[in-house]
C-alpha cells in the first residue's frame, strides 16, 4: 500500500484528524495528525489488518522554534512492507500528546526520551520521568530556546 492509499483510508476512518498529507518533494510521504487523535490514530494503523503497523520504528521530539514543538513517528508494517510517517504539533505553552506506548511498548523509551529533552508531556504514559538527565536537572536540553545552567549540583557545568 503506498502514502496515498494510507491517507485515504485515515480519512476515511478519521475525516477530521489529519491536518497535512505531503507525498511530494519529501524523502518519506508524512500525515500531519491532530494531537489529540493520535493514539486512536495509531491504533486504527495497528489493529487494522490491511494495514497492520506493528513496528514502530523511531518517535522523536522535534522544536520548530517558533513557540511549536513536535512529535514525529516513522512506522513500518513488517508483514505488509508498507511505511508511513505521522506528525503531531503542539504549543511548549501545553506540549500535551497522548502517549502511543500502549500500541508499541518500544515508544516507552522514546517518549521518556522526547519528554526528558523536549519537555513534550505523553499523557497516560504508564512511567513518564527523565531517562538521560537527572530527575533535578533544569530544562529540556534540544528546546532551541534552552539556556544552560551555569551550575549544577555546585559544580561547574562546562560549556
Amino acid at each position: 500500500m503506498n502514502a496515498n492509499e494510507i491517507h485515504e483510508r485515515i480519512k476515511t476512518a478519521f475525516p477530521d484528524a489529519i491536518i497535512e498529507f505531503k507525498s511530494e518533494g519529501v524523502f518519506e510521504p508524512f500525515i500531519v495528525i491532530r494531537p489529540e487523535l493520535i493514539r486512536e490514530v495509531s491504533r486504527y494503523l495497528f489493529e487494522e489488518p490491511d494495514l497492520n503497523f506493528d513496528y514502530l520504528m523511531s518517535l522523536s521530539g522535534v522544536d520548530f522554534n517558533d513557540g511549536n514543538l513536535g512529535v514525529v513517528y516513522h512506522l513500518h508494517s513488517m508483514g505488509r512492507k508498507h511505511r508511513i510517517v505521522l506528525k503531531v504539533r503542539v504549543s511548549k505553552g501545553k506540549p500535551d500528546v497522548p502517549s502511543v506506548e500502549s500500541i508499541w511498548k518500544t515508544a516507552n523509551w522514546h517518549e521518556r526520551e522526547a519528554f526528558d529533552l523536549f519537555g513534550i508531556l505523553f499523557l497516560n504514559h504508564p512511567d513518564l520521568r527523565r531517562i538521560l538527565l537527572p530527575d533535578d536537572w533544569e530544562g529540556f536540553p534540544l528546546r532551541k530556546d534552552y539556556k544552560v545552567q551555569e551550575y549544577y549540583q555546585g559544580m561547574k557545568v562546562p560549556y
